[in-house]
């Protein structure tokens, strides 16, 4: 069911306080940014100007995010739970972060689950495993290591780089071909990495990529 055409305001249900939570999202990796408070006004000012706005608890009053820190955040689409309580933001976040420490997150602390772990440590926010890999190889390139794979073909550059994706494509079509499905499936996550080391070797990002197939996305629906 959808209600993107006849949407009103008055379908939601806020709480007795005039309130419903926002969780804003990144819009193209995933990533879970913030968790804050609207009201109808913030709401409808949000939808309105797609700067996102919230509703302060604290302050008693509506504030736009990043007006003061420059970490704005622009609305590319809202969505609301089956019971009309809850919304999440699609936004695209600009400046340091979503958080007011500088993290891209707030939900950068981490309840270890597991008897063997240590307590509560730092780490970065979830997102999908093809951004987690690509910040993780853009890290390497940064922080080089002598023993990082990583490293090794930045260093050797775009003949070995390319050299690399031609051979993993071959394997790749080689396991398709044998009907193999857990090797097309290991051969296909050789290619993602090894394009996601070409892709961060020629200056071009991860996230443009995504921009390009979510453009897509759009068009086709």
């Amino acid at each position: 069911m959808t209600y993107s055409t006849n949407f009103s305001i008055e379908d939601l249900r806020f709480d007795n306080y005039g309130l419903i939570p926002a969780i804003a999202q990144d819009w193209l990796d995933g990533s879970i940014l913030m968790l804050a408070w609207m009201n109808k006004e913030s709401l409808k000012m949000t939808l309105e100007t797609k700067n996102v706005h919230y509703w302060s608890r604290s302050r008693s009053e509506i504030w736009r995010k990043g007006a003061t820190s420059g970490s704005t955040q622009i609305l590319k689409e809202i969505r609301f739970d089956c019971d009309n309580d809850a919304l999440i933001l699609l936004i695209e976040q600009n400046g340091s972060g979503a958080c007011h420490t500088g993290e891209k997150s707030c939900f950068f602390n981490e309840i270890q689950i597991n008897q063997n772990d240590k307590k509560e440590k730092k780490t970065t926010p979830f997102s999908n495993i093809c951004s987690e890999l690509f910040n993780t190889i853009n890290k390497r390139s940064i922080n080089p290591s002598e023993k990082s794979y990583t490293n090794y073909l930045l260093t050797k550059g775009s003949n070995t780089i390319l050299k690399k994706m031609g051979e993993e494509t071959a394997e790749f079509i080689m396991a398709c071909k044998d009907n193999d499905k857990n090797e097309i499936a290991n051969e296909a996550s050789d290619i993602i990495y090894h394009l996601q080391v070409a892709l961060l070797h020629k200056g071009v990002q991860w996230r443009d990529v995504l921009t390009i197939l979510e453009s897509r996305r759009k068009k086709n629906n």
